[in-house]
């Protein structure tokens, strides 16, 4: 919904570096600021909770050098555990505003690896992204 990730060379498939380093971002987003501050949150918990505080360092050092954004969002220190899902509100080029219901799963055994699933949050919304995927295809 947000991009082709494929597209992307894989050091740029990092919601960070795409949140923090696309300008197109913030226009796609319903509200920048708390989703920034909820993605810097999260990144915080899950690196705390898998142990890689000193393997984040060089994309937490990249991130501040290249973003007074993040920089002043990270210097925060607040955390956040999307554990129990919410609404994501998206501006979609195509589709407009829509709204997604949000789940987010662990994955046994790996605490470096976890999995959001998006789902529309009406029946409207789901039948505007099902007619832009067979647009597409």
């Amino acid at each position: 919904m947000l991009t082709d990730y494929s597209a992307l060379p894989p050091e740029g498939r990092n919601i960070l570096r795409f949140l923090f380093g696309n300008p197109l971002m913030r226009v796609k987003q319903h509200d920048w600021e708390s989703v920034a501050r909820f993605v810097v949150g999260a990144f915080r918990a899950d690196v705390a909770r898998a142990g890689l505080v000193s393997e984040a360092g060089e994309l937490v050092d990249e991130l501040c050098s290249t973003s007074p954004e993040f920089e002043a969002l990270w210097h925060e220190n607040d955390l956040h555990n999307p554990a129990d899902g919410g609404v994501k509100r998206l501006s979609h080029p195509k589709l407009g505003p829509i709204e997604l219901e949000y789940s987010s799963f662990a994955v046994d055994g790996r605490p470096d690896l976890g999995m959001i699933v998006y789902t529309p949050l009406d029946h409207d919304t789901a039948e505007r992204i099902k007619a832009l995927a067979d647009s597409a295809t």
